[in-house]
């Protein structure tokens, strides 16, 4: 089955919330710890999302280089992401940003919305 295509647009606005939902989960690491706990989480906390980000893939998935160098299903894909960006709105809300969440949540939603067909082929791989 060939991989749909996502526009550039769409590509744009995902990239944003990646990167989104590791600021927001970095500042929900500042905001539950202290100390040097508190320094040493809002440092790994975001690189080691990042690193599930990047290393759990699906073969050939159109919004990923589609490399993948730990080979998931679909549905595990589609687990990783919700947890990581429902984890960036539930970061950016535990930081007190409760309207920036509810956009951030909104934008999360508009752009699986319209990359619907990547959404069907993840299901179906």
């Amino acid at each position: 089955m060939t991989p749909p295509t996502m526009t550039g647009w769409n590509l744009a606005l995902r990239f944003g919330l990646e990167f989104t939902a590791l600021a927001g989960l970095s500042m929900a690491a500042w905001k539950l710890t202290s100390g040097s706990v508190r320094r040493v989480a809002v440092i790994t906390v975001p690189i080691a999302v990042a690193i599930v980000w990047g290393v759990f893939n699906v073969l050939d998935d159109p919004s990923r280089s589609g490399a993948a160098p730990v080979e998931v299903s679909g549905w595990v894909r589609l687990v990783i992401e919700f947890l990581i960006l429902g984890g960036g709105t539930a970061g950016i809300a535990i930081a007190g940003h409760r309207n920036v969440a509810v956009i951030y949540a909104v934008l999360v939603a508009i752009q699986y919305a319209t990359s619907w067909s990547r959404v069907k082929w993840l299901v179906e791989r």
